[in-house]
């Protein structure tokens, strides 16, 4: 797991940003949704990162990581990244990536 990237601040390239929809799947990404460049993750690609606090497509991004998304059922976990200072329940986390995170069982792990 990703654990040591808690509470780093991470630069988030999109390669799905807010409002574009996904190529095999259509649906509408309602958040930024990127990857942290030069990482390695489970499944082989760089470390994936949703993007919450920030309400317009963004081509880059840089924040604090305050959570991971670790999928049970999948290797790919997905970095929580928000403006520095912004807080999110794990109640808010989970609505804001229902969209996609619906398909898989996951945990929300915090520092």
């Amino acid at each position: 797991m990703s654990r040591e990237y808690l509470g780093k601040i991470v630069e988030v390239k999109m390669d799905r940003v807010m409002g574009s929809k996904h190529p095999k799947h259509g649906f509408i990404y309602p958040v930024n949704y990127g990857y942290i460049p030069n990482t390695i993750s489970g499944d082989g690609e760089e470390l994936d990162a949703y993007v919450l606090g920030v309400f317009e497509p963004v081509e880059n991004f840089k924040g604090e990581v305050i959570a991971i998304i670790h999928r049970i059922n999948d290797n790919d976990d997905k970095l929580v990244v928000v403006p520095e200072n912004k807080k999110y329940t794990d109640q808010q986390i989970r609505a804001l990536t229902e969209f996609q995170e619906q398909w898989f069982e996951s945990e929300i792990v915090r520092s």
